[in-house]
């Protein structure tokens, strides 16, 4: 494990029954405020890999460390995902239906027992510009408007980590870009990791600071967009390419 690292996975396996979805994987990430895309096909371990991070699944082998303390190991969760500082914006978004915007962003925080909840859920609703949401439920909100409660939600509570999961995917690309510039301001801005798995490696490569490439369950890269972009693997140049 490199020193001072945010995320390191050490042979880290995990199966499903008798299917392998991530074989002995090891990489590391020790640089905050980045954009980390993770891309691959499908079936190739992206949600599986985000759902290992966040304490959702248990490895079978291998240890899994956050800011360098032991989180995973050999089928245990040394470290529960409350308590693991990260953020997740999960594909289907998973907003309250029952609750208002308010009460979806205000939910975690009201869990944590922060006192001054109010104000910051007030603070973060300026921020998205949604203020006039407010009141209203999930059911009443376009996709755009949905995917800005739910990031607001997992930003509020300051997590040093930020999880998604193709969460863009059926917006349009004017809604899109204009998410996508936003996400990259605050994770520079709060110093957040944030690892984003996508499908489009046209967004990947215009959007992260790094890319990791999933096939089959192994890494088969993980560097910059230019550096992916020389790369003589043919697995990669091949999805690349598509």
């Amino acid at each position: 494990m490199e020193e001072k690292s945010i995320i390191a996975f050490q042979n880290c396996t995990k199966r499903f029954g008798n299917k392998t979805v991530l074989n002995n994987i090891s990489f590391s990430l020790s640089d905050g405020g980045k954009f980390i895309s993770i891309l691959g096909k499908s079936g190739s371990g992206k949600t599986t890999l985000i759902r290992l991070l966040a304490g959702l699944e248990k490895l079978n082998s291998g240890t899994l460390f956050i800011h360098n303390k032991m989180a995973s190991e050999n089928g245990k969760i040394i470290i529960p995902p409350h308590e693991r500082d990260i953020g997740f914006v999960f594909q289907d978004l998973a907003l309250f239906p029952h609750f208002t915007v308010f009460e979806n962003i205000a939910f975690g925080l009201k869990v944590k027992k922060v006192t001054d909840y109010k104000e910051i859920v007030v603070a973060i609703l300026r921020q998205f510009n949604i203020e006039e949401l407010t009141a209203s439920y999930p059911n009443q909100l376009s996709g755009g408007q949905q995917q800005l409660v739910a990031l607001a939600r997992s930003l509020v509570l300051q997590p040093k980590i930020l999880l998604m999961d193709e969460p863009l995917a059926n917006l349009d690309v004017k809604l899109k870009t204009q998410i996508r510039s936003l996400l990259k301001q605050i994770i520079s801005e709060r110093n957040i990791t944030l690892l984003y798995i996508t499908h489009d490696h046209s967004e990947a490569m215009e959007m992260s600071d790094k890319i990791l490439f999933l096939n089959e369950g192994s890494i088969e890269f993980l560097g910059t967009p230019q550096e992916m972009r020389q790369s003589d693997n043919p697995n990669v140049q091949n999805f690349i390419e598509l």
